[in-house]
C-alpha cells in the first residue's frame, strides 16, 4: 500500500495517536489534514468516505504524488462529535502543520470548524456537509458539495414537470440530526410553498425513538399527497415502514440527507416509488463507474455492505483531486519552513479554478465558495436505484 496515513482519534475531547503507517518525514511529503467520522451516529454515511479518500491518495501516490512528492494524510475522528471538529482543526495545523483539510463530514462539524480554519488560515472542504449557506462569508471554506436547497428545489421541479400528485404534503423531520432538523423546519417548509404545495406543520421525530406511531397517526390525519422525510437512511426506514403500516399509500421524497443507494434493501417494499435527489450517479462516465466498483470492493474487504457509493463518497474522492490541481498549480513543497506560505498559495490557487471529476465536469465555485454540481432525481423503483431526470449544474457567472 502507498497511502502514508497517520490517524489522532479523538476521544473524550483528547485526541489519542495511532499509527496507520510510519509517517515520512515532513519535507518529504504533501501532508493533508482529513477530519473524519468512524464511530457514533454518523459511522454508516462517514466511514466509507474515508475508504474513498484513501483510494484518491493511493491512486495519486501511485502516479508520482504531487510535485513529486507523496501525500501523507493525517486524520483527525470527531466520533461524531461536532464539538471535536474544532479540536481536529487546531491539533492539525497547529501540531501537524498540514497544508490543507479535508473534511469535517457533517454541516453541523462543519460549522464549529469553520471558524477554527479562519482563525488559523487554512483551507477546508468539508465532505458531505450540504446544509444552505454554510461556507458563505468564509475565506477559507470552500464546498465540494451541492446544498439540500437547490437540490431539494430539483427534485420538486422534475416531479412538477413530470405531473405527479403533489398537491399537499406533510413533513417528518428527526430533531436531533442537525441538517435533518434544519430541513425539516425551514428548507422543506419554504421550498413546498414556494411550488405551491400545501404544507402541513413539521412532525419531529426522535433519532433514537423506537415508537413512530404517533406520528405516522398525524400523517394519516390529513392524508396527503406526499411525504417529505427528513433525517438519516436508518432513521427514514423507520418512518416510512410506520407509515406503510398504517396504510399510507402516498408518495414519499426526501433530499440529499438519505440520498444512499443502501435505502433500496434498508426500505425494503415500503420504499417502493420513493424520491430522492444525489448528487452522484456512477453511470455518468467510465470514471464515475471505475470508482463505484473499486470502493464497493474496497468496503466489501473491509466489511461493509453498500449497493453503490453516495455522493458524499464520490466527493471524498474529488476533494483529493481537486487538492492536487491547486497545489500543483500552487506549486507547494512541502517544505515544514514554508507551511503558511503555501497554505496562502493553496487557497489563491482555488479563485477562478474548473475542475472535472467524477462527479461532474466544468465543476466551478460561486461566490459563496460552493461548487455548481449537477443532481440526480432517483426513484426506487421495482427495487431497484433507478434516474429519474438529471439537472445540469448551474453556472458560476
Amino acid at each position: 500500500m502507498t497511502l502514508r496515513a497517520k490517524t489522532l482519534a479523538a476521544a473524550a475531547g483528547l485526541a489519542a495517536f495511532s499509527l496507520a503507517a510510519l509517517p515520512a518525514l515532513a519535507q518529504d511529503t504533501i501532508k493533508i489534514g482529513n477530519i473524519v467520522v468512524t464511530t457514533g451516529f454518523l459511522k454508516g454515511p462517514g466511514e466509507p468516505a474515508v475508504h474513498a479518500f484513501d483510494i484518491a491518495v493511493e491512486e495519486i501516490n501511485d502516479a508520482g504524488g504531487i510535485n513529486g512528492k507523496p501525500i501523507e494524510i493525517v486524520r483527525f475522528d470527531t466520533g461524531s462529535d461536532a464539538k471535536q471538529a474544532a479540536v481536529g482543526v487546531r491539533t492539525l495545523v497547529q501540531d501537524e502543520d498540514v497544508l490543507a483539510i479535508l473534511g469535517p463530514f457533517s454541516s453541523g462539524e462543519t460549522r464549529v470548524a469553520l471558524t477554527m480554519a479562519e482563525r488559523f488560515g487554512v483551507l477546508m472542504i468539508p465532505t458531505a456537509a450540504s446544509a444552505p449557506n454554510l461556507v458563505e462569508g468564509s475565506k477559507w471554506g470552500w464546498r465540494l458539495t451541492e446544498d439540500e436547497s437547490k437540490q431539494f428545489s430539483r427534485l420538486l421541479s422534475e416531479m412538477k414537470k413530470a405531473g405527479l400528485p403533489m398537491g399537499s404534503a406533510e413533513i417528518v423531520y428527526v430533531s436531533d440530526e442537525v441538517v435533518s432538523a434544519n430541513a425539516g423546519t425551514e428548507l422543506y417548509p419554504a421550498l413546498m410553498k414556494e411550488a405551491g404545495i400545501e404544507v402541513g406543520d413539521p412532525i419531529p421525530v426522535q433519532y433514537k425513538s423506537f415508537d413512530m406511531s404517533g406520528q405516522a397517526a398525524q400523517v394519516m390525519a390529513s392524508n396527503p399527497d406526499l411525504v417529505a422525510v427528513a433525517g438519516l437512511p436508518e432513521s427514514a426506514s423507520k418512518v416510512i415502514k410506520e407509515l406503510r403500516r398504517q396504510g399510507y399509500e402516498g408518495r414519499i421524497i426526501g433530499s440529499q440527507i438519505f440520498a444512499d443507494p443502501l435505502i433500496v434493501e434498508l426500505f425494503g417494499p415500503e420504499g417502493n416509488g420513493t424520491m430522492v435527489v444525489a448528487g452522484f450517479w456512477k453511470g455518468r462516465t467510465e470514471q464515475s463507474a471505475a470508482f463505484d466498483a473499486k470502493l464497493l470492493e474496497r468496503l466489501d474487504a473491509n466489511g461493509i455492505h453498500k449497493l453503490g457509493a453516495h455522493h458524499s463518497d464520490a466527493q471524498a474522492y474529488d476533494g483529493v483531486y481537486l487538492l492536487k490541481q491547486v497545489m500543483e498549480a500552487a506549486g507547494v513543497t512541502g517544505d515544514p519552513a514554508k507551511v503558511e506560505e503555501e497554505r496562502n498559495a493553496i487557497l489563491a490557487a482555488m479563485d477562478g479554478v474548473v475542475f472535472n471529476g467524477i462527479v461532474g465536469d466544468n465543476v466551478c465555485f460561486d461566490a459563496n465558495h460552493d461548487a455548481e454540481l449537477p443532481g440526480y432525481v432517483i426513484e426506487i423503483k421495482d427495487g431497484a436505484w433507478t434516474k429519474f431526470a438529471e439537472a445540469p449544474s448551474d453556472s458560476c457567472e
